[in-house]
């Protein structure tokens, strides 16, 4: 019997390093055909790649790309359905905090805040979370907090907001992409891009805020509308429409691509399907 396994044991490493050799060619191969751009980059790299830190954050109910330079986020992406907004998740129990995945040099803290003048505005509202502590937890970190007109937080802000919760009771999935912006202004015959910071952080105050809204029924197409906002007090509006804009120039001025996997020719104005009006706060 052991005469019978000897040449299969043979045959075995035989076959095993034939595989070795022809690994060890193809790496060989492999680095011969490499980029000569990629590998000159990688001598002038030899200490690495500089860092911003992760390039998406995923929380319990939101996801969020965060700007390290400028201490906010980018964008807030959620997903709202009825049954997020009701729960006994409250408010009272959440603390301003920073995010732990963001590095402690470039996060916000509640002190830059302090004094400042600025409300510590959510992009993802708590009161899209009533479902879950956690969730509602998520949406205080400083991750999701930008310097926002207190009127506004508290006045049109809020009223846009509510009516992203509203529509859930109309649509079965809404879907909101929330961020700020800094939005040049003509200076004689040149545009200037100006905006505060505060606090030791230096916190950078958007001169505006986008919404984009998507929502989806069955058997209808997706209505989407997009929408940006001076950050500053503004009177009572009954609806929103003024603040519309065309999704691209949202594009240009974020720099980002708005939800690219969306076939755009297949949806409808949101603003058309739906009332685009605002209730009253209470």
């Amino acid at each position: 019997m052991a005469e019978q396994q000897r040449p299969f044991a043979r045959g075995f490493v035989c076959g095993l390093l034939v595989a070795l050799a022809v690994a060890c060619a193809y790496l060989l191969f492999m680095q011969e055909e490499v980029d000569p751009l990629v590998k000159r980059g990688a001598e002038i790299l030899k200490y690495g790649v500089p860092e911003r830190g992760p390039a998406v954050h995923y929380l319990h109910n939101h996801v969020l790309a965060y700007d390290s330079a400028k201490r906010t986020p980018l964008w807030v992406a959620e997903h709202i359905k009825s049954k997020h907004l009701q729960g006994p998740a409250d408010r009272k129990h959440s603390k301003f905090k920073p995010d732990p995945s963001v590095d402690p040099m470039f996060t916000a803290y509640d002190r830059d805040y302090r004094r400042s003048g600025w409300s510590r505005g959510h992009m993802a509202p708590a009161g899209d979370n009533k479902f879950s502590q956690e969730a509602m937890d998520d949406t205080f970190l400083f991750s999701n907090i930008v310097p926002h007109d207190i009127d506004n937080n508290s006045g049109f802000w809020n009223r846009l907001e509510m009516y992203c919760r509203d529509l859930t009771s109309r649509f079965e999935d809404v879907y909101v992409l929330t961020g700020p912006l800094y939005l040049p202004t003509q200076e004689g015959q040149q545009k200037v891009v100006k905006y505060p910071v505060i606090g030791e952080n230096e916190v950078a105050v958007p001169t505006h805020l986008y919404k984009v809204v998507i929502a989806e029924r069955t058997d209808t197409p997706i209505s989407m509308g997009a929408f940006i906002v001076p950050n500053q007090q503004i009177g009572y509006y009954q609806n929103f429409t003024i603040f519309q804009v065309p999704i691209e120039d949202l594009e240009k001025s974020s720099g980002f691509k708005v939800c690219p996997h969306l076939d755009r020719s297949k949806t409808k104005n949101l603003c058309e399907v739906d009332s685009c009006k605002l209730r009253n706060r209470k």
